[in-house]
Parts: structure tokens; sequence; C-alpha cells
């Protein structure tokens, strides 16, 4: 199962759970459909940089299938 980490794994309108910046210590997850691709590399160790449709940025953890 992908994790987040590669960029390919990841399309626009999947359903993912994403860390965002506040939630990082506590590692509290987001769902959400990804509207954009923020991350350029095609591997970041900490997951992929994405924003949602409804404007939440953070870093993917997981992809919902």
């Amino acid at each position: 199962m992908p994790d987040g980490r590669t960029r390919q794994d990841i399309r626009l309108g999947i359903t993912v759970s994403i860390v965002l910046k506040q939630d990082q210590r506590t590692g509290k997850l987001t769902r959400g459909i990804v509207k954009d691709i923020l991350t350029n590399s095609a591997y970041h160790p900490h997951g992929i940089k994405v924003r949602l449709v409804d404007g939440q940025v953070g870093r993917v953890q997981n992809i919902e299938e």
C-alpha cells in the first residue's frame, strides 16, 4: 500500500490522510481530497506536500483506497 512519500503515487482527486504543520507533534491526521501537489521532487521522506480542496496544506501520510 502506498504511503505518500513517492510523488507518482499521488494523483489529483484521490482521498488522502495528511498531517498539518500544527499537528506534526501529535501526529493527528486530516482526511481530504487532493487539489494540488506542492512537492516537486519525486520522493520526500516526510511525505509529499499537498493542498486539499478545502485549502489545508500538509504532508501525505496515507493514501486511502
